[in-house]
C-alpha cells in the first residue's frame, strides 16, 4: 500500500507484527506527527527488494526531496533506505544501541544468576547426603543471592539517580559481590551519556573511541560484540549528532499500531485490518 502524497522530508521506517507472526515494513512521515498522513508506505515482509519496488514508484525526483531516514541496524533497512531515498542521510537510532548494551549488562547478569541456582542447588544436595537442613546465605537486605541477582534486573535498566532507597542498598550489595556488574552498568550508562550529553559530531565520536577503549580494556565478550557493531554501523550512528534525530515516531506508530489490534481483539481479517489502520493514519 503507497500513498506517495504523504512523503515528507523526515521518514521513520521500521517493521511491525499484525498477526501471526506476520512482518510488515511501514514507512512513516515524521511531519504528520503520528495522526492523518503519517502512513507512506505498508509492505508485506522485510525483503528488501519487495520493499524497493513498491517506494520506487514513487518518481525519483520526489524520493530525493528525502532529507533524512530514521532506522534500526538492520541491513535490509539499511538497503532499502539507500536505494530508495538516495540523497537521504540515514541515521541510525540510538536507542537500539543503546538497549544492545543494556541487553549485554543483563546477560551477564543473568549468567551470575546460573551459577548462583548451581552453587545453592549443589549445597541443598550436600546437606541432604549429610541429613542435614539447608539454610541460604542472606544478605544484608533480606535476599539471598539467587533472589539479589533476580531482583537486580530493573535496577540495572535504571540510572543510580533513579533508583529508590531499596534499589540503591541492592546495588550497593550487587556490585560489592559482582565488581564486573558493576563495570558492566558503567559502560551502559557511559554510551547512554555520550548520546544524552554530546552537541557536535567530532566530539561525539572522539567520545565513542574512548568509550571503545575503555571496552576494550575491560574484555566483556557481550560488550565487544557491541563495540564491534558500533564500528560497523560507525557513520550513521554518528549522523545522529546532526539534528539529534530518533526513531522514536516509528516506535510510536508501532504502538498505536498494536493498540488498534489489541482494541480489536486480534486481527482476523488483514487485508480489512489495513483498509481501516490506512483510514485513520493514511
Amino acid at each position: 500500500m503507497l500513498f506517495p502524497q504523504n512523503l515528507g522530508a523526515k521518514l521513520s521506517i521500521d517493521e511491525t507484527c499484525l498477526s501471526h507472526g506476520e512482518l510488515y515494513t511501514i514507512v512513516t512521515n515524521k511531519a504528520a506527527k503520528g495522526r492523518k498522513g503519517s502512513i507512506v508506505a505498508i509492505v508485506a515482509g522485510t525483503k528488501a527488494d519487495k520493499v524497493i519496488e513498491v517506494l520506487c514508484k514513487i518518481p525519483l525526483n520526489k524520493r530525493n526531496r528525502v532529507f533524512e531516514v530514521t532506522l534500526d541496524m538492520s541491513g535490509s533497512m539499511d538497503l532499502i533506505v539507500r536505494r530508495s531515498f538516495p540523497l537521504a542521510s540515514r541515521v541510525t537510532d540510538r536507542f537500539h544501541v543503546q538497549k544492545l548494551a543494556v541487553e549485554a549488562l543483563q546477560e551477564m547478569r543473568i549468567k551470575y544468576r546460573w551459577e548462583a541456582l548451581d552453587q545453592e542447588n549443589t549445597a541443598i544436595e550436600k546437606c541432604r547426603r549429610k541429613g542435614q537442613s539447608f539454610q541460604a546465605e542472606l544478605l544484608e537486605n533480606g535476599d539471598s543471592v539467587k533472589q539479589l541477582l533476580a531482583r537486580s534486573r530493573y535496577v540495572l535498566y535504571k540510572r543510580a539517580s533513579r533508583w529508590t532507597e531499596n534499589q540503591k542498598k541492592r546495588a550497593q550489595i550487587l556490585f560489592e559481590r559482582y565488581p564486573d556488574l558493576k563495570r558492566a552498568y558503567n559502560l551502559s550508562m557511559e554510551l547512554s551519556n555520550i548520546f544524552e550529553n554530546t552537541e557536535e559530531k567530532i566530539y561525539g565520536m572522539t567520545r565513542l573511541a574512548l568509550w571503545h577503549e575503555k571496552v576494550r580494556q575491560a574484555g566483556f565478550r557481550a560488550f565487544n560484540t557491541i563495540s564491534r557493531t558500533i564500528q560497523n554501523h560507525y557513520k550513521t550512528i554518528l549522523n545522529y549528532f546532526d539534528n539529534r534525530s530518533t526513531n522514536a515516531a516509528a516506535e510510536s506508530f508501532n504502538a498505536k499500531v498494536k493498540a488498534f489490534r489489541s482494541s480489536l481483539r486480534g486481527v482476523r481479517d488483514v487485508k480489512y485490518f489495513l483498509f481501516r489502520l490506512t483510514n485513520i493514519y493514511a
